[in-house]
This record gives structure tokens, sequence and C-alpha cells, in this order.
């Protein structure tokens, strides 16, 4: 059998788009593990955060005008009709982060794209080990050679290791003459130099903060744990942190709380009593490294979106072939960013084929 598209990858994107094409195409997602969407199932906590109110292209990293134009193609309103009408009703719920929305259970993510994906051929078990292009895509694999007209690339990232994550997706796009922008963990915690082992006294402990990094200010919720720090406010940081310093502020509000563990704590470790006050509003760290992919939500870097055509999410140096989701270099903060980055990449690849194969 010769495909119509073969999707690498059972994620949020390659299902979104799969969900999005006609039933008549012939459709292969092709995915390493034993189900679809092992990623959306641990999602938020098991509820899946599936998209923010407050979604536009400052709360992502990556080229600006391409994010903007890929996010212009749909708009949470758009996103959350969709859902509803297949069965999804998610709720607002700001506990952790502004503006998030998350599913009853992730649960209802997985049962909608199982149902809107039956008309696919789904062949699970099955790792793509490399691509060949002659008029047609060649996809040797793990269990038999696929054949497709068109190829996308929906393989997410490299966090999650304990899922199957790969970096397929980046090794087949640099095939096809892809730059790949430096990769790294996102959304992850910080471990700490010897100038914060202090933090490690504290672990268990939550503060809210504001961090400001890279001219972003970015507050929230900060965990102390032994290795360092994490929580919603340290992941997103951890998105535009380089090497080098950024500063916390421990009393973003006229009403902020300190408990008296934390006070002791910075009182012993950082001045005495007559500057630690100014401190507390600006203290200045240099994270020593992070908790690496095992505990990354995210991979930041990947394909240069310069390569990438926003109206299509098709390369621009490869016919027929079109990258979704995380493998592109365009990632966001935590709160239900990267999985409407997801869907937004796949409603635009599904306009364009839907336009190019049902003409």
């Amino acid at each position: 059998m010769i495909y119509d598209i073969a999707i690498i990858g059972g994620g949020a994107s390659g299902l979104m788009l799969a969900s999005l094409l006609p039933k008549d195409l012939k459709i292969a997602i092709i995915e390493k593990n034993s189900a679809i969407g092992q990623k959306i199932k641990i999602s938020g906590g098991s509820k899946c955060n599936v998209t923010n109110e407050f979604i536009n292209s400052s709360h992502y990293l990556g080229e600006q005008n391409f994010i903007e134009q890929v996010l212009e193609n749909l708009s949470v309103k758009q996103l959350l009709e969709f859902l509803k009408k297949n069965g999804v009703h998610p709720h607002l719920n700001e506990k952790i982060v502004k503006g998030t929305f998350f599913c009853k259970s992730s649960q209802e993510m997985l049962n909608m794209f199982t149902t809107l994906t039956k008309h696919c051929h789904i062949h699970l078990n099955c790792e793509v080990l490399d691509v060949q292009y002659d008029e047609l895509y060649t996809l040797q694999t793990t269990t038999k050679n696929i054949l497709a007209k068109k190829l996308v690339i929906a393989s997410g990232g490299l966090s999650y290791p304990s899922l199957g994550a790969s970096g397929i997706g980046f090794d087949i796009a640099k095939k096809f003459g892809h730059t790949i922008n430096t990769l790294n963990p996102a959304l992850v915690g910080f471990t700490v130099q010897k100038e914060q082992f202090w933090f490690k006294q504290l672990s268990g402990l939550s503060l809210e903060v504001a961090i400001n990094v890279e001219n972003k200010r970015l507050e929230g919720s900060l965990l102390f744990t032994h290795k360092g720090c994490s929580g919603p406010v340290v992941l997103s940081a951890s998105l535009y942190w380089k090497k080098g310093t950024l500063q916390i502020d421990f009393l973003p509000k006229k009403d902020s709380y300190l408990p008296k563990r934390f006070l002791k704590a910075f009182k012993e470790n950082c001045g005495d009593e007559k500057n630690y006050k100014k401190l507390l509003r600006s203290y200045t760290m240099a994270p020593a490294g992070n908790f690496g992919y095992t505990k990354a939500e995210v991979t930041k870097g990947g394909v240069d979106t310069s390569q990438i055509q926003a109206d299509s999410m098709e390369s621009k140096l490869q016919k027929d072939l079109y990258i979704l989701g995380e493998v592109l270099d365009a990632t966001g903060e935590l709160g239900g960013y990267n999985f409407h980055w997801a869907f937004s990449t796949a409603f635009t690849c599904a306009k364009h084929l839907k336009g190019t194969l049902c003409a």
C-alpha cells in the first residue's frame, strides 16, 4: 500500500493532524510505543493542560513572527469549540499557572483521538530507522517498509526518554538539509552551585516569587528541592535561561509572606541584618545546570523555523515534507502553551493538506 500521508509520531500534533484530515485519505501513523498519546496521558498531572487563555507569541521562545503566524491559525476559542464538539470539556484552572485550561482527565483526550483516528492505519511498536525519498517516501522501520506520498514529522523532542522519546525527527530533518538549532532540556528544575546549597535544606518548601531572566519577568511558585529548585515559575524560567545569572524576587507583592524557616536560612547564608531585606527583592544566582531530559517537560531548540512555511508547515528545502510541534525551534512556557503550539501546527498543516489533496 502507498499511503497519502505518513505521520511519524502518535502524540499531540500527529494525532490532531490525523483527526482533522478527510476520512477517505490513506493515513499511516507510526508510533514507537505500544499505544498512542503516552505523553498526553501523563501531562498536567494526568489532567492534560490543553491551552491557555493568554496564548500569544510573547510566551514562546523562538522566532516571534513565525510563531505569531502559526498561532493565528488556531485561536483558543476555536480549539475549545473543537474539543467540546468531540466530547472534551476543558475548564479553567489557574491554581498552577494563570489562564490554563485542563481536561477532567487526560483519558478524555485519548478517547477523543482514538475515535477520530479510527480511519488511520496505526502502526504501534514501530520505530522509524531511516527515511529515503525518490518520488515517494520510504520509511524503513523495525517492522516493515512504509511508502507514502507525503511525510509529516511529529515525533516530539528528547524529553521523557522513559516514554520512548528519541531524536529521530531531528535526524530525518537534518538528512533533508534542515538546520537543527541547539537542543536543551526545558521546563525543568535547576541544580545549584555551592553558594545555593542552602536551598537543599529547605526541600519541600514552596514560595510565591518572581524571576527575572533574559529580559523576562515571570511570577509563580518556586519549590525548593533536594537538588536545587523547581516549581512552575522555575520551569518557565528554564526556557529562557542561558549560562549566567538570574534574579529572584522573594517579595513580588506587597502582601508577600515569607515563612520563618526560609527567613532564618536566608539570613544565615545571604548577609547581615542590614542588607538582607534588599537582597530578598533581587537575589542573584547562577544555576549550575538543570535536572536533564528525564525531568524536562519539553525540548527547546530544534528545526530552524526560517526553513519552514508558516502557512503550511511544509519544508522549504524538501518537497512534501512537513514538520510539526516540538521538533520545531519554538517552545512555550508552562501552562498549556506547548499543547496549543502542537495543535496550531497540526491545524495549519491540515488546512494546507486538505487543499492540496482534496482539490
